[in-house]
């Protein structure tokens, strides 16, 4: 389920595997690289800063499949182990603007329900369909590395 309202994009959705997984697959450098940007994009671990630290900073490259590169940096400001993470992100690491991201876990029966919100600032209504969409497919790319909840 996904919202577009004026000022973010709200994503709710439930995962089979244990909040434990889910959070891990946000926070472990080699897991969020692997469905960052979906199944086409690579983020290779050697463009990746990521430590899930609050207040550290992170930074990936997106190598895009017509070859081009997308920059990402922004930072952690709260990390809940298996319950909370709140960072924030931009695709213009020269510009101090920065969106903020939140995902809240919680357990349910048979796995994790997360609710993803992320602020918009400036992005207009079809911007902000574009970016759930292309958030949706990257928690599909998500889904498709977490184990399930036994």
């Amino acid at each position: 389920m996904s919202d577009q309202a004026a000022e973010g994009v709200e994503i709710v959705r439930t995962f089979t595997a244990p909040p434990a997984a889910v959070f891990s697959a946000w926070t472990t450098a080699a897991d969020f690289a692997r469905w960052f940007g979906g199944p086409a994009v690579d983020v290779p671990l050697d463009a990746l800063d990521y430590e899930a630290v609050a207040g550290r900073a992170w930074s990936a490259t997106m190598l895009l499949p017509d070859g081009n590169e997308l920059s990402w940096a922004g930072e952690f400001v709260d990390v809940v182990p298996d319950e909370r993470l709140e960072l924030t992100l931009t695709d213009d690491p020269a510009s101090p603007a920065r969106a903020t991201m939140v995902v809240e876990l919680a357990a349910v029966d048979g796995g994790t329900r997360m609710r993803f919100t992320q602020q918009t600032p400036g992005f207009s209504p079809e911007q902000r369909d574009a970016t759930a969409a292309g958030w949706a497919g990257f928690f599909d790319e998500l889904a498709a590395g977490l184990p399930s909840a036994d």
